[in-house]
């Protein structure tokens, strides 16, 4: 017993020993306990719907203004044209759209039906069933929520595999590029032969490139895999051009093969460096709006989420494979998803170097 508590001290004073291992234990636990308990969050709110209005229609106006005070909606004015009203659906800027009937609302009032019409972004299915159920409450008057048409868009069927598809594939090449890169430097580091790649005539860019081009390549394959699968198993459309996500999902691969590299650099051992992948996943998943949406969320974490490379993903995702790639929304995201990768690269090459 004397050599089995002899032995279990010396393992956890080595375990300790080390700041970054005992803050990796104790530190990060809490930090994720903050962050899970911020960001999980089955309540939908802050869902941003518009409004087709013109001057004369008072009464969408009256339903626009209830929309606004429940504390559900962010409410916008998208003009008084259908066609162009929809595009802001398309892009994203509204996830649900009211459009009344030509002459509005009020003009009907007590002079027969009409029916007005409620479009839903249907790619998340938690907020186009919650939109629906809140707007058709506010409209109070049975004879006028009886004459709302509503129509889910995108995802007609309401298919949680179109939702969850573009989510499952940034999740499964996130844990194969972070985990598997950090871990194959940390594993010459443990060994020893880092040294030895370091006296023979191979240069640390061309070290990163051997380590990072193999699983760049396998990530493309896996991608695509996986896409083909949803596809055919799952019925899961494709409607936007291959090359804009081709495009997206290299720069995707990029930031995350760069978080790999940095967190080799900070570990010392692959436990730390399989321990620092998932530290970084598990809260990049939660913000990244596959399980649970980013409105719903605190301004602050909307705005982390903005810094995270899956967030940028799953939305790029979404919209080529379901919406058909709306060019201005895939802009943006790519652009963002760019300069994330340049920054991760960049600093998990300048550690590299300064390490070695």
């Amino acid at each position: 017993m004397n050599c089995l508590w002899g032995f279990i001290i010396k393992e956890t004073l080595q375990t300790l020993r080390d700041p970054r291992m005992a803050v990796l234990l104790f530190g990060v636990p809490i930090i994720q306990l903050m962050i899970f308990g911020y960001a999980i969050s089955n309540e939908v709110k802050n869902i941003k719907i518009g409004f087709v209005q013109n001057p004369d229609d008072a009464y969408t106006r009256e339903i626009a203004s209830h929309a606004k005070a429940s504390g559900q909606f962010i409410v916008s004015k998208v003009g008084i044209i259908a066609s162009e009203a929809y595009q802001s659906l398309s892009r994203g800027d509204v996830e649900a759209l009211f459009i009344p009937p030509s002459r509005g609302l009020s003009y009907y009032e007590g002079r027969g039906e009409a029916k007005a019409q409620l479009l839903l972004d249907a790619t998340d299915l938690l907020r186009a069933r919650g939109a629906e159920h809140y707007l058709l409450s506010i409209i109070a008057a049975p004879s006028t929520s009886g004459n709302i048409d509503v129509k889910t868009l995108y995802n007609p069927s309401l298919t949680s595999a179109f939702q969850m598809v573009p989510g499952v594939v940034c999740m499964i090449v996130c844990i194969f590029t972070i985990i598997l890169t950090s871990m194959s430097i940390t594993k010459e580091k443990e060994r020893g032969t880092l040294e030895m790649l370091l006296v023979s005539p191979i240069r640390p860019y061309q070290i990163i490139a051997g380590k990072s081009i193999p699983y760049f390549l396998i990530g493309l394959v896996n991608i695509s895999l996986i896409i083909s699968v949803g596809m055919i198993i799952f019925d899961v459309p494709f409607r936007g051009p291959f090359l804009m996500y081709l495009l997206g999902a290299s720069v995707f691969l990029v930031a995350t093969l760069g978080v790999g590299i940095l967190i080799s650099t900070l570990a010392q051992n692959q436990q730390q460096a399989m321990m620092g992948g998932f530290i970084f996943l598990f809260p990049a998943m939660l913000l990244s709006g596959i399980m649970t949406p980013i409105c719903n969320m605190p301004e602050f974490l909307q705005a982390l989420a903005h810094l995270n490379p899956l967030m940028h993903f799953v939305t790029l995702s979404r919209n080529i494979l379901l919406k058909g790639g709306s060019p201005l929304l895939f802009w943006k995201h790519f652009g963002s998803l760019l300069l994330l990768a340049i920054f991760l690269f960049s600093t998990a090459i300048y550690r590299f170097k300064k390490n070695l």
